[in-house]
């Protein structure tokens, strides 16, 4: 049996992308690398032809995606717009440098989990343990650096495994021992918070050196204002090459791709927002280490997602089970794995917050936290029911989530309203998913 995984499930592919009829052959009209029978009508994409029509043709094949389901970032991205509009109309600093810049550094942490949160979704499987695992990271680090001073890299490390180790201790009784992941990560949210407060000792609470590594995460900044720039230039660079790279793979396979100008269009539109962001970081303190931190792992991340063997792993899983073990897919050892990266996310996003407030307490890793980790991986549209999502949902869904928060409290509006509107994007996100899902099974996309 072939053990290639490239096929589709759920009507998508495991790079996260659509194939849309692709050709898997190289392109040959024949379908097995023969010419076609004399008056054989061989059939063209639609989307060679909507790209020749210019605008006209890109704006039916837009309305060709909407109707069918495929609607992508769009949601989150008007979103986003809208709530920055309200807010800015409201009150005039929400848009300002400082405050821009908060948000981004206040959201790398939350941010971080919800990463590892992706990937356990798109198994189609959940873990509710994170929050306590990342405030558990945050009490081993303290004690072994403050109170037994050990240095504060190897401190560090050794939080990240434990943090891994756990994740792969919940995957070991989900995979091997046949436990719902859901059963097993709720375990974890009581047993490991109880553990911190054991860590922690007595007093509760242990004060991290202010000019140590951990501090530095979230109050570095890249005063140069060419930290900033270079950043941006960098990833439209790369965009623009790998964009332009993958469109001559492409077409030199006979498969449909990108002209030029649809290239250029997409990186101008990256530019646009990336040098504004870099312009206001530079306006206020300059280029905060925890964004370059996060987009590293976002980046890093997404890659192995899309572009490995690994991911396209996740994927099968995520897609059908069956059909990925039959496909020869060790299927305990990718959940086992899944599951390990999803508590060295934990541990990751728990040193950023504990550099925060410079502390590991009673308090860390819970409240909201959990619940804004999950919901920042939905809203920034990763499926709930697994087999879809993209490590740059992370990204989208902790902004929107991180916007309302600090627009509502320069507004002075009372937390429990910011629950109640955080809830209703993530039911709002959830119920996209669904008509989505649902119109593509219409459409026989699904």
């Amino acid at each position: 049996m072939s053990t290639n995984l490239s096929e589709s499930h759920n009507g998508e592919s495991h790079n996260g992308e659509s194939h849309n009829g692709e050709s898997h052959d190289g392109g040959a009209p024949g379908g097995n690398g023969q010419a076609p029978a004399e008056g054989t009508v061989i059939p063209v994409d639609p989307r060679l032809l909507v790209r020749q029509e210019g605008f006209a043709g890109y704006w039916s094949e837009f309305g060709r995606k909407l109707s069918s389901g495929e609607l992508g970032s769009l949601p989150v991205v008007v979103g986003l717009i809208m709530i920055a509009v309200i807010f800015q109309l409201r009150d005039s600093a929400f848009l300002g440098a400082e405050n821009l810049s908060n948000l981004f550094v206040t959201a790398a942490g939350t941010g971080l989990i919800a990463v590892g949160i992706v990937f356990v979704l798109i198994l189609g499987e959940i873990d509710l343990s994170v929050g306590s695992v990342s405030g558990l990271a945050a009490a081993v680090f303290a004690v072994l650096n403050v109170h037994h001073g050990m240095p504060e890299w190897l401190a560090f490390v050794l939080a990240l495994l434990s943090g891994a180790l756990i994740g792969a201790l919940h995957g070991f009784f989900f995979a091997r021992i046949g436990v719902p992941a859901f059963v097993v990560t709720l375990a974890g949210l009581l047993g490991w918070n109880g553990l911190m407060l054991q860590v922690l000792g007595s007093d509760g609470t242990i004060n991290l050196d202010d000019t140590g590594l951990v501090a530095d995460l979230t109050n570095h900044y890249f005063t140069d204002i060419s930290a900033a720039y270079g950043l941006a230039t960098l990833a439209v660079a790369a965009f623009f090459l790998l964009s332009f790279r993958d469109s001559r793979r492409r077409e030199a396979a006979g498969v449909p791709s990108r002209p030029l100008s649809e290239i250029v269009l997409r990186t101008a539109a990256l530019a646009v927002p990336a040098y504004v962001v870099a312009w206001l970081f530079n306006q206020y303190k300059g280029l905060p280490l925890a964004v370059v931190i996060f987009l590293g792992v976002v980046v890093a991340l997404d890659f192995v997602l899309r572009r490995t063997p690994y991911g396209r792993k996740v994927f099968a899983l995520g897609g059908s089970v069956e059909a990925a073990r039959r496909a020869g897919v060790n299927v305990p050892a990718v959940r086992i794995s899944v599951f390990a990266l999803s508590g060295t996310m934990a541990a990751l996003g728990g040193m950023f917050l504990a550099s925060q407030i410079n502390a590991a307490n009673q308090s860390s890793g819970s409240g909201s936290l959990l619940m804004n980790a999950i919901a920042a991986a939905v809203i920034g549209g990763t499926s709930l029911f697994g087999g879809r999502g993209k490590t740059w949902s992370a990204l989208l869904g902790v902004l929107v989530i991180q916007s309302i928060a600090s627009g509502m409290a320069l507004l002075g509006i009372a937390s429990a309203v910011q629950y109640m509107i955080t809830g209703a994007v993530l039911l709002a996100a959830v119920v996209i998913d669904s008509l989505s899902r649902r119109t593509q099974r219409s459409a026989g996309r699904a």
